[in-house]
């Protein structure tokens, strides 16, 4: 009872969110650059924080002693979500993106207890690996369907893991984006999308499932779980590269992703790209789930089938782009 309640209140929340986003012309217009053709509404994901909203609210009532605790990570979150939907609503510049987004993983450090058990040394690799999941998720959420059901099936595999593996959370720390993303995705993942996530969706959301993965690194000491992220984390990484190669301004909007010459070029409907991203990463969790590989085989082993994978196909679709008559 209780979750479909919540997801009630998602759901008149979005709708009253679309009339203020309509009015105040949050939206994204269609330019050259675009994988849509109708102006739509943007900031779709400021669903995330209000379910965090929701969910402390829930930790207050039930009078949990947790609450500070998540109190601490709010104050992350709402810092990032606040400055990237501010970027929604009137572009920033990049460095005042980075400058908040440092900011707000300090919070999330100590959330997670690793300035207590993780060596100074390493501290500066963390802030930077945190900012550049962060930011894959923004470069990734580009057509319809994708962030919302990649951070749905993240999320899903991280509540069975919960349940079945290891407990490492309380379920409703999994279960109340889950919904967000379940309302979202209503909205969302159509071939005529009613709105789209936004930055302060995609790093929100990415945030909060962040948060999910430390805490289930720091329960079982095993880094192998950071492969639930594989398919972003490859795609975004070999995509910086080829633009550094090309001398691109990698904070500039593009269309050298993958899944961006499958929309744009071969015109593949959005939601059979964004089913096929998320089958793939699927695939890889199982694998990640099943198997006892050490870390130091198993994580660089993944990574780079999937490199290898992901060249080919994308060697071959450019190749079909540029035989293709104009």
């Amino acid at each position: 009872m209780e979750y479909s309640i919540i997801t009630l209140i998602l759901l008149f929340f979005s709708l009253v969110y679309f009339r203020a986003a309509t009015h105040y012309n949050i939206t994204d217009t269609p330019n050259q650059r675009s994988a849509h053709s109708v102006v739509t509404v943007r900031g779709g994901g400021v669903l995330y924080p209000f379910a965090f909203i929701l969910f402390l609210i829930q930790k207050f009532f039930s009078g949990s002693e947790e609450i500070a605790s998540y109190l601490v990570l709010g104050a992350g979150l709402f810092m990032l979500c606040t400055v990237s939907f501010i970027d929604d609503v009137r572009q920033l510049s990049s460095k005042i993106r980075l400058v908040f987004q440092f900011l707000s993983v300090i919070p999330l450090l100590y959330f997670l207890g690793v300035f207590d058990v993780v060596s100074p040394v390493w501290i500066p690799i963390c802030f930077i690996f945190i900012i550049g999941i962060l930011n894959a998720f923004n470069f990734m959420d580009g057509i319809n369907g994708m962030s919302g059901l990649y951070s749905l099936i993240t999320l899903a595999t991280l509540f069975f893991i919960n349940q079945n593996l290891v407990s490492f959370t309380e379920p409703d720390f999994i279960l109340y984006p889950s919904l967000a993303s379940l309302v979202f995705l209503f909205f969302n993942f159509r071939k005529k999308a009613k709105c789209f996530m936004g930055d302060v969706g995609s790093m929100g959301v990415a945030f909060w499932i962040i948060a999910l993965i430390g805490l289930l690194i720091m329960k079982t000491g095993e880094l192998k779980w950071i492969l639930l992220l594989t398919v972003y984390g490859v795609e975004t990484g070999i995509t910086i590269m080829e633009r550094i190669r090309l001398r691109e301004n990698i904070m500039e909007a593009h269309r050298r992703h993958l899944y961006q010459l499958f929309a744009n070029d071969l015109k593949t409907p959005h939601l059979w790209v964004s089913s096929g991203y998320t089958l793939a990463q699927i695939i890889i969790s199982v694998i990640v789930i099943g198997t006892d590989t050490p870390d130091k085989m198993l994580i660089p082993l993944v990574i780079l089938i999937t490199i290898a994978a992901y060249l080919f196909i994308k060697v071959k679709i450019k190749k079909q782009i540029s035989h293709d008559p104009l």
